[in-house]
């Protein structure tokens, strides 16, 4: 069974086409008319073997506020979608990530429960024309819509960049061990027998 799922959400502020498939090789099409977020998930595709298929536009004009967060929306909620009753992830992921100077340590439980720590400081600096404090917006998005517990502490860094691909680095590697099948899991993951 391939976990594949297909988002659309149009507002007056934003128009998105967001697809996934959690079990693909990390390969896509993105545009979302913000170039370092199509960076950061064209890494996010590649080092989490996800397939992606992106496009978004927006009120960009304005700022990359609602576009980031509703992308955050449509993210989690095609993992979430994508995943269905859960039965046999192994739900738990993390990882550390290096790059360069800076490293990242990400931790997630695909728990059914949002929450958010994000321990990331940019120094107040942009990358070009994209403001990085907009990233927890995204994952805060992203994490509420997907029912996810993440976990994402950069250890050190200085560069903005760097700070930023090594988070969205780590994030593919631990969703990835989240969402994959184990054989020896019955049902769920959990003494409640649900998540």
């Amino acid at each position: 069974m391939v976990r594949k799922k297909k988002i659309t959400r149009k507002t007056t502020e934003t128009d998105i086409s967001f697809e996934i498939n959690l079990d693909g090789t990390g390969v896509g099409e993105i545009d979302t008319s913000i170039p370092f977020l199509d960076h950061m998930f064209t890494l996010f595709a590649k080092h989490g073997f996800f397939d992606l298929w992106v496009r978004g536009t927006g009120d960009i004009n304005v700022d990359y506020h609602h576009l980031v967060e509703d992308l955050g929306i449509c993210f989690g909620t095609a993992v979430k979608e994508a995943l269905g009753n859960k039965k046999g992830i192994a739900r738990y992921g993390a990882a550390y990530v290096p790059m360069d100077e800076t490293l990242c340590h990400v931790c997630i439980d695909v728990s059914g429960r949002p929450y958010l720590v994000f321990r990331a400081a940019f120094g107040g600096k942009k990358i070009r024309d994209f403001d990085p404090l907009l990233l927890e917006e995204f994952f805060k998005a992203l994490t509420d819509h997907g029912g996810i517990t993440l976990h994402v502490n950069v250890i050190y860094g200085k560069n903005p960049h760097h700070i930023a691909e090594a988070v969205f680095k780590a994030f593919a590697r631990a969703l990835r061990d989240s969402v994959r099948i184990d054989d020896r899991i019955e049902g769920v993951l959990s003494t409640k027998g649900s998540i």
